[in-house]
């Protein structure tokens, strides 16, 4: 199926003006490490049965508020990867078929093996963040969450609680492939299925690393 490269072109915009905004001077566009995360997006990827093989908009988190490490661990998978060495950013969403079921993937790519420092403290980010509340009937806890041989080194836990009353769950995965952190949610109501997730984070790094 044919992808519409404007929904990637406009994510990869949006992501890399959101990630440099954060990062400072060090932050600088690479043309070719652009062109080819364009290129990775635009192959169908291997998601899970019931998925959408056309790619959304990227991903955007379902409650406003949350604290600073926990926006951190989730503003990836929707394009706002932390700025610093930051070369290129993509992000897009894919629906699935399960109740409230989306996921959200981000690839962003570093200079001077940033990659590496950018997941270690996104790992501190992921232990710190305890809970996400609001005062709309949000309540989301985290538990840490096994996702075995994803990429070179991850990191991954599982939002689950009630979304604005309601049952909701959410997997977090965050992997380095390389010099690429490749992030991803996973959201559905009342449950997510753990192997659909590995699924999912397994299409991400086959497109991290076409």
């Amino acid at each position: 199926m044919k992808r519409k490269p404007g929904i990637i072109s406009c994510a990869l915009v949006a992501g890399l003006l959101a990630g440099c905004g954060g990062g400072g001077a060090e932050s600088f566009l690479d043309a070719r490490a652009m062109a080819q995360l364009r290129e990775a997006l635009s192959k169908e990827p291997p998601l899970p049965d019931g998925f959408t093989a056309r790619p959304e908009q990227a991903w955007r988190m379902p409650f406003g508020q949350a604290d600073k490490d926990c926006r951190a661990v989730l503003e990836p998978a929707g394009g706002r990867a932390p700025g610093q060495a930051l070369t290129a950013q993509a992000a897009v969403s894919y629906q699935g078929d399960g109740l409230g079921e989306q996921a959200g993937v981000g690839l962003a790519r570093y200079a001077n093996e940033e990659a590496a420092g950018h997941l270690a403290d996104l790992a501190e980010a992921m232990g710190a963040c305890r809970a996400v509340r609001t005062s709309s009937g949000t309540d989301l806890r985290l538990r840490p969450l096994t996702v075995r041989g994803a990429g070179d080194e991850s990191v991954a836990g599982r939002l689950s609680g009630r979304l604005n009353g309601y049952p909701y769950a959410m997997d977090v995965v965050l992997s380095r492939v390389g010099d690429t952190l490749v992030s991803v949610v996973h959201t559905g109501m009342n449950d997510v299925d753990a192997a659909r997730t590995r699924k999912v984070v397994e299409a991400a790094i086959s497109m991290a690393t076409a």
